[in-house]
């Protein structure tokens, strides 16, 4: 078993700047992961702006905490805390924190799974 937090020594020296207007650390990653690529844990300040990108995986935010206006692709909503957000393969997402407290999201990332739907068989 592993079992990481916030305050874990490991954890503390993976903070790094996201997408130019949050922080984030992960918590797990490809190291320990065998299905999953990682999971992270993000802050984004009041006013402050996950810009505008696009990840070669697939992914989940999990507001745990705040408020923000997410954008995934043509679609734009107000998302809360409670709130689960995928964002497909190749879809330029973004995240602003128009809230007056901190944002916390958990982001997941996975590789997309094949589409055996539209494979030939033999």
């Amino acid at each position: 078993m592993i079992v990481r937090n916030l305050e874990t020594e490991e954890v503390r020296r993976r903070w790094y700047i996201a997408h130019g207007g949050g922080m984030a650390t992960m918590l797990f990653d490809g190291t320990e992961l065998q299905g999953i690529l990682f999971l992270a844990h993000a802050v984004l300040k009041p006013n402050r702006v996950l810009e505008p990108h696009i990840d070669p995986y697939e992914e989940i935010y999990y507001i745990i905490a705040g408020q923000g206006l997410m954008q995934v692709g043509d679609d734009e909503q107000q998302v809360t805390t409670g709130d689960a957000i995928w964002i497909p393969y190749g879809v330029s997402h973004s995240l602003v924190n128009n809230g007056t407290e901190d944002c916390l999201v958990l982001v997941t990332a996975a590789m997309p799974k094949r589409d055996f739907r539209t494979e030939s068989t033999l």
